[in-house]
């Protein structure tokens, strides 16, 4: 018979429940990287344009974020928005997130204090927690960690002002990051001058197969299309065809290298 010296207690830590608001980026995959261990991941947040077509921001596909929610195993909360009425929005389904038992939400923002106070309210509304785990450091330790990490992104959107459309499908090396700081671009875009998706992380929990294709500008920026591929010898005849010279580059990247 255990005595009161000798019985041994099991003690179950049970990890505050947490949504990641997912842009498809490397910087929120840094934060998620840095804060999954300390949280039970239970759902992704993203906002969409009006007509659900594109991601707000990144100008990702619903099929491609719906393939990351799929590997980081998670549901996928999104909601339909203008610019003028993001804020609302995004309060409206953080609600849905609050009714699943989240208590926090982990925010990728890395500087300015605006961005910090909108996400501390937005959370606010529903009382729920921001968490911010890449807040306020060096952009240059931060790309390096994600490269570091084993995760892949590729450029998605250019600023025309600081890059031009050849930058869109390059993938996020330390040889890019020292380019792009050669050229006076922050090395994780901060200020705008671009945007990533995430291609490949230990997160991840299947490899992410896609097609990388046409190369528009919209409103001075450049934007690379990008689709799910097909599986191997399959006829998907609803993919969009990259148009002649405009991309149609394949790439897969491992949910672990």
């Amino acid at each position: 018979m255990a005595t009161d010296g000798t019985r041994r207690r099991e003690t179950r830590v049970v990890k505050p429940r947490a949504a990641i608001s997912w842009s498809g980026g490397k910087d929120c995959c840094t934060a998620l990287l840095r804060a999954h261990h300390d949280y039970d991941i239970a759902a992704m947040v993203t906002m969409f344009a009006e007509d659900g077509e594109r991601s707000r921001s990144h100008g990702l596909r619903p099929d491609v974020i719906a393939a990351h929610a799929q590997r980081l195993g998670v549901p996928s909360l999104t909601g339909r928005c203008s610019w003028s009425s993001y804020t609302d929005e995004y309060t409206r389904v953080l609600g849905s997130a609050a009714a699943l038992g989240i208590t926090h939400v982990i925010f990728g923002d890395i500087m300015g204090d605006a961005h910090r106070a909108w996400d501390e309210r937005v959370c606010a509304a529903h009382g729920l927690t921001a968490v911010l785990p890449i807040w306020g450091e060096s952009t240059r330790t931060l790309v390096k960690e994600f490269i570091a990490s084993r995760s892949t992104a590729v450029i998605v959107t250019a600023r025309a002002a600081h890059l031009d459309k050849s930058w869109l499908g390059r993938t996020i090396t330390l040889d890019a990051v020292r380019e792009l700081e050669a050229l006076g671009i922050d090395p994780c875009g901060e200020l705008g001058e671009y945007h990533t998706l995430v291609t490949g992380t230990p997160l991840f929990n299947a490899p992410m197969d896609l097609v990388l294709g046409a190369r528009e500008l919209h409103s001075e920026c450049w934007a690379l299309d990008v689709t799910l591929a097909p599986p191997v010898g399959s006829v998907f005849p609803g993919a969009p065809k990259p148009r002649s010279g405009e991309g149609g580059r394949r790439t897969m990247d491992h949910a672990a290298r």
